[in-house]
């Protein structure tokens, strides 16, 4: 009867939430353990569909960069990175990259939500000229090849999509008025997407509490990032690396109209429920 009372307080707690968040559209960028780790895997794809079921409207926007990895080693294609973490994008490397985002790293990922219980969709940037890109322009001036920043969103593809009860998994793969292929990072493309969307929330899903003062203490969280301070942050190397792109992104998408970014430990189990339907919450809020 106790394990029934507490079931029952769980889902109290919840309601203000799943009243709150009706109809809103949350962007969550997929990645690291929770796109590894069987047991993650199993929790993320079922936060995702009960996220469906309540009435929210979850979009997901992953990466892949260790797949993509793997089959680069296996083809003998060398792994080059620029100095501000962009991989070198050549012809041969393109191709892989789409292959693995566009083809197994999205079907997978869909299958996974749909064993879940939901109703995924995966695309990519072409499918219905859903993300428009231009080549980015790096700041030594390097030529880095087809990666891609996006210029155009075209919303009425994830539009209907969920109106029609159904949850897009997008892969950053871009195209232009040329057709041509994009690679972009996959951070930057979910912050584009919550932007372009106005979404309610925009959650990162990492291998880390969130924002640490010291990566190796994690007692060092930092709870609530305000925008005024990245640029020190960034300074004393408190935001650096993969950091960097997750809290640009997190600043665009609230520049455009997103209520609240936040950058989310996927290691724990049911992370997203966790913070979105409690109290608490998880990791970093990201805010003006």
């Amino acid at each position: 009867m106790q394990e029934s009372i507490q079931k029952a307080a769980v889902l109290t707690e919840a309601l203000p939430y799943i009243r709150e968040f009706e109809g809103k559209t949350v962007v969550i960028k997929y990645g690291g353990a929770a796109m590894l780790d069987p047991g993650l895997r199993s929790s993320t794809a079922e936060d995702i569909v009960l996220m469906k079921y309540v009435g929210m409207n979850p979009v997901v926007v992953h990466g892949g960069g260790p797949a993509i990895n793997r089959l680069l080693k296996r083809l003998d294609i060398k792994s080059v990175f620029n100095s501000q973490g962009l991989r070198v994008t050549d012809d041969a490397t393109m191709e892989v990259v789409e292959m693995v985002l566009a083809g197994s790293t999205n079907k997978d990922i869909v299958s996974l939500i749909n064993q879940a219980g939901g109703d995924a969709v995966g695309l990519c940037g072409k499918d219905g000229g859903l993300l428009h890109a231009t080549k980015v322009e790096t700041e030594d001036g390097s030529d880095i090849g087809h990666v891609g920043r996006i210029v155009n969103v075209r919303c009425k593809v994830i539009d209907v999509l969920c109106a029609a009860g159904m949850i897009p998994v997008i892969a950053p793969i871009a195209t232009d008025s040329e057709g041509g292929t994009w690679n972009v990072n996959a951070d930057t493309a979910a912050g584009e997407i919550a932007a372009a969307l106005q979404a309610e929330k925009l959650v990162f899903l990492t291998d880390t509490p969130g924002l640490l003062r010291d990566k190796n203490e994690p007692e060092s969280l930092i709870h609530q990032l305000k925008s005024q301070s990245v640029g020190q942050l960034k300074k004393d190397g408190v935001i650096a690396g993969g950091m960097i792109p997750k809290v640009e992104a997190c600043l665009k998408a609230l520049d455009y109209g997103v209520r609240k970014t936040h950058i989310i430990d996927g290691r724990v189990s049911h992370s997203l429920l966790l913070e979105i339907f409690t109290k608490e919450g998880l990791g970093t809020l990201v805010s003006h």
